[in-house]
């Protein structure tokens, strides 16, 4: 028996003495070794399983039995009656082109009716949107002026052993916004945050609380709060509150 052999070599491996001696390493057959003989790792004698499950397999009566195949029996009428035509049962699908027509054209009108009153109740939701956060943008300018800490912050926070940029949070309360209004105090910040006046702050205000909190490093919080009682004219004590911490310094 012969067989048609073609080789395919490369430019610099046209040797002739070579090449026959490839081809016949092609053609010969795959060494194989015998298969080892398999020794299960469990004692088996052929007569009783390996493995016997720890409790018995439920049992299902008769009964269940009936309800299953009547389950599945009514299952199946369903899905052989199920249409997977999706225009089946719409009505612009009909053949009545006048009746087509109509409907297109209604669902069109109350398709735009619809987008009209979301896009009112957008507007006024926008007109009764109040912004309840504040953040600043870091800027060098407002460092420029600012003193080391008083004896008595440095004091607590060797105490505390609290690092200078912890962050800290001044509470504004109601109480202290003299005859000003929560919300004309919160509108004065925002300006004040949007002039990069406070450094490293956010500010919140928590109407439910009657409360703003204003967030800044506790190097800069005499700072912050000797210039947010005089920028919002605030009357009476706020406290620094720190995380774990509690409150750890008032002016």
């Amino acid at each position: 028996m012969t067989a048609e052999v073609i080789l395919h070599y490369r430019p610099y491996e046209s040797d002739p003495t070579k090449l026959p001696k490839i081809a016949e390493k092609a053609i010969q057959d795959f060494p194989t070794r015998p298969l080892s003989r398999f020794i299960p790792w469990f004692p088996h004698d052929g007569s009783k399983l390996p493995l016997k499950p720890k409790r018995s397999p439920p049992v299902i009566s008769r009964d269940a039995a009936k309800d299953v195949k009547l389950y599945l029996t009514v299952s199946e009428r369903d899905v052989k009656s199920q249409s997977y035509d999706c225009t089946v049962d719409l009505l612009e699908f009909q053949p009545n082109l006048k009746k087509k027509k109509h409907l297109i054209r209604s669902y069109t009108l109350n398709e735009q009716t619809n987008f009209g009153n979301r896009n009112t109740q957008s507007e006024k939701g926008k007109q009764h949107l109040k912004r309840s956060w504040s953040v600043s943008i870091p800027s060098s300018s407002c460092t420029e002026h600012i003193f080391p800490l008083s004896k008595k912050l440095q004091d607590s926070l060797k105490a505390l052993n609290l690092h200078t940029l912890y962050r800290g949070r001044w509470t504004i309360e109601h109480t202290i916004c003299n005859s000003q209004t929560l919300e004309d105090v919160w509108a004065e910040l925002n300006r004040i945050i949007r002039h990069s006046e406070l450094p490293s702050c956010n500010a919140t205000i928590q109407r439910h609380l009657g409360q703003i909190w204003v967030f800044c490093d506790v190097m800069y919080c005499e700072y912050v709060g000797n210039l947010l009682k005089r920028r919002l004219a605030l009357t009476g004590k706020m406290n620094l509150f720190v995380h774990k911490y509690g409150v750890i310094f008032s002016m």
